[in-house]
């Protein structure tokens, strides 16, 4: 299945990010863009995400310089844009993949595209990764580490059910029981004509 594949890959993913665990490592991505597409934009897609999830931590440091916050805040916005990106590459994937696919009469539209549920699977793998640190924490209390394992087995839950529904879409898709109508975004705030701050200062 799609799920299993993808989660395998946002897991190698993360635990290549933490052997160095710096936000300004190297990245290169272990799947050849013209041999494996897909994997490949999953693996980046993945990595987007874990780079991001680390500057999050980051910026919340009480005692950080302004000046070094500011910097991290502009990082954080290419990162968002960057992720966006991804998510729309994915669902091009998936487009061009199904666009021989006829949709049935009475096909309906999903609530979210293939790559916006993909893209919350990622997330998800980061945050079980997290939560299972803590749950194993040797520093940590046991009241803490018991927490942590309810958290843990929920989110492992949720990413259960999640990874079925992706799976469930896309078969959908292919028998024509659904069909993809993906909008490209729109955001305002980085386009310099439609920020009223950005184009006052033009």
């Amino acid at each position: 299945m799609f799920s299993e594949k993808a989660n395998k890959i946002f897991q190698d993913v993360i635990e290549k990010y933490h052997v160095i665990n710096t936000v300004d490592q190297d990245f290169s991505n272990a799947y050849d863009k013209e041999a494996n597409l897909l994997a490949h934009l999953l693996y980046r897609k993945c990595w987007i995400d874990t780079v991001q999830w680390h500057y999050e931590d980051i910026i919340r440091d009480p005692q950080i310089d302004p000046i070094a916050a500011l910097k991290l805040k502009r990082q954080i916005d290419a990162s968002n844009q960057d992720r966006t990106d991804m998510v729309e590459y994915i669902d091009s994937y998936f487009l061009d993949e199904y666009k021989d696919i006829s949709s049935k009469s009475n096909a309906t539209i999903n609530t979210e595209s293939p790559a916006w549920g993909i893209d919350r699977l990622s997330i998800l793998a980061l945050k079980v990764y997290h939560m299972n640190e803590e749950a194993t924490r040797t520093d940590a209390s046991e009241n803490h580490r018991s927490a942590c394992q309810s958290k843990l087995n929920v989110l492992l839950d949720q990413r259960s059910d999640l990874s079925t529904a992706i799976d469930t879409l896309l078969e959908d898709i292919k028998s024509g029981d659904k069909y993809m109508k993906v909008y490209k975004q729109m955001k305002m705030y980085n386009d310099d004509e439609l920020n009223p701050v950005l184009r006052s200062q033009k």
